[in-house]
């Protein structure tokens, strides 16, 4: 039970941050039709999980709950990603599609890798 309520704090936490990092990122920086909102939060969301991972889960495994499955699941967003891509898809921006999808992807696993590295 205790898991659950670590989850469902640090779920809402993450969600909130997401929404306020994500409209104020879209809000006052935009290029073309990249939704930068959710490209920025799951760039660092990648590296927040990864530092996470190498830094404080070896000293509480509850920090697990709050921090990786709460915070980070609540303030990462894959399904908003989808839902974007499938927008770019319909709206014919193929190339911006494309290039969302790879920078979203490598970007990702390059955050979450120096996340590793500094944690």
């Amino acid at each position: 039970m205790k898991n659950l309520l670590l989850i469902f704090l640090g779920g809402g936490v993450g969600s909130v941050a997401r929404y306020i990092l994500s409209t104020y990122t879209q809000k006052f920086w935009t290029i073309g039709t990249i939704p930068l909102g959710t490209f920025i939060v799951n760039v660092i969301g990648c590296f927040l999980i990864g530092y996470i991972t190498s830094s404080f889960i070896k000293v509480d495994h509850y920090l697990k709950f709050l921090l990786i499955t709460g915070f980070c699941g609540g303030f990462t967003t894959f399904s908003t990603f989808s839902v974007e891509n499938y927008h770019l898809w319909q709206t014919q921006n193929y190339i911006t599609l494309f290039s969302y999808l790879f920078l979203s992807v490598f970007l990702g696993f390059l955050a979450v890798s120096l996340g590793m590295k500094f944690g």
